[in-house]
């Protein structure tokens, strides 16, 4: 068995690793880099047989619903089968409508079950949960002819299913002989540093929502479930009720998962914004509304009960808040990546926050490992070799672990 990491190698994105055995092949994620300026087919590795007219590529495996590992997906053919675990695969289905651009929604495949093997030609690959900023994401270990590979995807320790960590640490898979290890957290923090735990992130977002005499607005991923969670638990701690649009009910209830906030849940309100109403009538998702209408709430709604509300905000929200007079008091928090605001993608929310004197506070936590849970990580799983993968800095990678065996892109080694 070989493999080739066709981009990752020296960057965080893009990630996508070919495995080959007797000329059959399958490929471990298919993203788009995250400096793409579209999804289009100009980022596409050259790898054979994306068309599906090659019987010897048997499958595309992605590891968790991020851009970054799947985008490219809207550009192969719908025949090549798509492996994912079985919720990703229904949040896709549930987002894609309301999203623009390429957004993949493959048809066929694997669905994955954590810890139980399947089989895709002569490889064996058993998926493992792991704790990160995606649902339902996983860790791929893939078997053949007596080799191993352990993908570890993105992952981290200090989420809401941290236990997936420790479980995983402490029932490692054995005798690895490679392990793709993700470092996107490497050159960000120092060896000891880590970030705040998602419980950190609830009682800072619980401290903001008691001193907003307004409405609380904070911009996060409809898709970020552990966040949702947060939000939700620091809305109701603070005598606030959860405000989401159709797009985030739709994805909620996509996970199926009966302990995560639904749109028929007492503290959780759903407010369709001005944009979304026009999508639904030229769409007829008129059944899908309908679905989640049972605590439906209108702007006026949100202006008498400014200080009991807590807005999932997106920045389609921003006309129907101005037309309805609802700013007075609010406070903006912003919970994502801050590559986004200072890339420019919310110059439009910067402006609208001038206008209207909003205050801005950041609070967020990241999807990814620190250095201390990846040496953690590595010294559990004991792999024969560390190759470094989706992280811009693999010459630290020697510094944290042992038997370091870097690869550049579009370079074919033996396993």
């Amino acid at each position: 068995m070989r493999a080739c990491i066709h981009r990752g190698s020296k960057q965080i994105g893009g990630s996508c690793v070919e495995i080959e055995s007797r000329g059959q092949r399958i490929l471990v994620d298919f993203g788009l880099p995250l400096d793409a300026e579209e999804n289009h087919r100009q980022y596409i590795p050259s790898i054979a047989g994306l068309d599906g007219r090659d019987p010897f590529l048997l499958g595309v495996l992605i590891s968790h619903l991020h851009l970054d590992h799947f985008g490219l997906l809207a550009h192969i053919s719908p025949k090549i089968p798509v492996g994912m675990g079985a919720a990703a695969r229904r949040i896709l289905d549930a987002a894609a409508p309301f999203l623009q651009g390429n957004w993949p929604t493959p048809t066929g495949g694997w669905n994955y079950q954590s810890g139980q093997s399947f089989s895709i030609g002569p490889f064996c690959i058993t998926p493992f949960l792991v704790d990160h900023s995606a649902y339902d994401a996983y860790a791929l270990q893939i078997t053949c002819g007596g080799k191993s590979i352990f993908y570890s995807g993105d992952f981290r320790s200090h989420g809401r299913k941290a236990a997936l960590f420790e479980r995983l640490t402490a029932n490692p898979p054995q005798n690895i002989d490679t392990l793709l290890l993700e470092g996107s957290s490497l050159g960000r923090l120092v060896d000891s540093q880590k970030f705040p735990t998602e419980k950190e992130i609830e009682n800072q977002l619980a401290h903001v929502f008691s001193n907003t005499e307004g409405l609380a607005l904070i911009h996060t991923s409809g898709q970020n479930i552990d966040r949702i969670v947060s939000i939700f638990r620091a809305s109701k701690r603070t005598g606030r009720k959860l405000i989401i649009d159709l797009y985030t009910a739709a994805v909620l209830e996509a996970t199926g998962n009966e302990n995560i906030p639904q749109s028929a849940w007492p503290d959780v309100a759903l407010y369709v914004p001005q944009a979304q109403r026009i999508q639904i009538k030229e769409n007829a998702w008129f059944n899908l509304l309908k679905r989640h209408s049972t605590n439906r709430i209108f702007i006026e709604h949100l202006k008498q009960a400014p200080k009991k509300s807590t807005l999932l905000f997106r920045p389609l929200h921003r006309f129907d808040l101005e037309r309805g007079e609802c700013l007075e008091g609010a406070a903006y928090i912003y919970s994502q990546w801050d590559g986004y605001w200072e890339q420019g993608s919310y110059d439009m929310v910067k402006d609208w926050l001038l206008k209207h004197s909003i205050p801005k506070h950041n609070i967020h936590t990241s999807g990814h490992a620190s250095p201390t849970a990846l040496k953690r990580f590595v010294a559990a799983i004991k792999p024969s070799k560390v190759v470094p993968i989706h992280s811009f800095f693999p010459d630290k990678y020697p510094e944290l672990f042992p038997n370091v065996e870097a690869h550049q892109d579009g370079e074919w080694w033996e396993v």
